[in-house]
This record gives C-alpha cells, structure tokens and sequence, in this order.
C-alpha cells in the first residue's frame, strides 16, 4: 500500500452543550487508522469547567446527541480528559469534518485544562482530496454518504476513519497487493 498518510492523522470530533459562541464541550471523539486497516477509538464524556456558562446547555442539542447534563456530574474531569486525548493523538494531525466548531471547543477544553494547545486541527475534505487519487474517492465518500452520523463523538470520529479505511482498501485492491 503506497498511501501511508493515514498513519499521521486522526479523526476528531465534539458533542457540546449548543452550537452558541460560548458553548462548550460535553463529549470528545478521536479515533485513528491502525497498521491492520482497523479502527481504533478514544471517546469521554467531560465534567463541565466551573467557569462554563450553564445557559449556553441547549436542551436542542441534548436531544440530538442524547447526552443529559446530569450526565455530565459524573464525567471525568477536565485534566483527565486532555491527558487521555493527548495520549491517544500521539502527535497525530487531527482531521475534522467541523474545523471552526472543534478549534472552538478543543480551545475551550484547553483553556479550562491550563494546556497549551499545540494540535493543528484540518479539514476532513481537503485531506481526503489530497490523499486519494481520484478513482477512489467515490468510494471513501460513499461509504461516509452510507452510515449516518449518530451524533455521538466517538462513533462520529470512527465514521470518518471508516470511510478512509474503504479508500485505503480500495487502492490496496487497485494496486493488486494484499
């Protein structure tokens, strides 16, 4: 297989309390492409900062991801979550289907977490323009057109790296190796 690019990136993606400019995030997706074309995921739930506004808590955007606030009492806190992520990215470049709306929240999550961020996050689509000849981007966006989002950070980001794992077989098959 001549595409390795897949080794370098990872998929992210963000549950939050609304999509209003001082929203912040509930839930956390990262997943990644292993060696063996298999999906491997990280996902949290995150324990809101003090400092979050609870009027920016959408009870909208709870019934789309389906994630109560109560539920986030209980989550793990702010620091364990950056750490865990920060571990499973590994030095990854994070694609994103939603660049500004993770930019927002991953800063948020940094922010209240008293981390710089140094994770350069990128654009889903342009990537997969730039990794892909053209023959077989049809199949890394039918596959991503085929299952629909869930809503939920984890299985969202695993949908993204699924649809990279159908062109990276696709170019392995078109190639002839195994």
């Amino acid at each position: 297989m001549t595409n390795k690019l897949y080794t370098k990136v990872a998929f992210l993606d963000f549950e939050a309390s609304s999509l209003d400019k001082d929203s912040w995030p509930v839930e956390i997706g990262l997943s990644w492409v292993d060696q063996n074309l298999d999906v491997q995921t990280f996902e949290s739930l995150i324990r809101p900062a003090p400092e979050w506004p609870e009027d920016a808590w959408s009870p909208a955007s709870a019934a789309i991801h389906n994630i109560a606030r109560r539920d986030l009492d209980n989550a793990p806190d702010i620091i364990t979550v950056v750490n865990a992520f920060l571990h499973a990215l590994k030095g990854r470049i994070a694609l994103s289907d939603a660049v500004s709306f993770e930019r927002h929240w991953l800063d948020q999550l940094f922010g209240a977490a008293g981390v710089s961020d140094h994770v350069s996050i990128h654009d889903f689509d342009a990537a997969t323009l730039g990794a892909f000849p053209p023959n077989v981007l049809d199949h890394v966006y039918e596959r991503l057109d085929r299952t629909q989002a869930p809503h939920r950070a984890g299985p969202d980001s695993a949908r993204m790296a699924k649809a990279w794992i159908a062109g990276l077989r696709m170019e392995r098959h078109a190639s002839g190796s195994r």
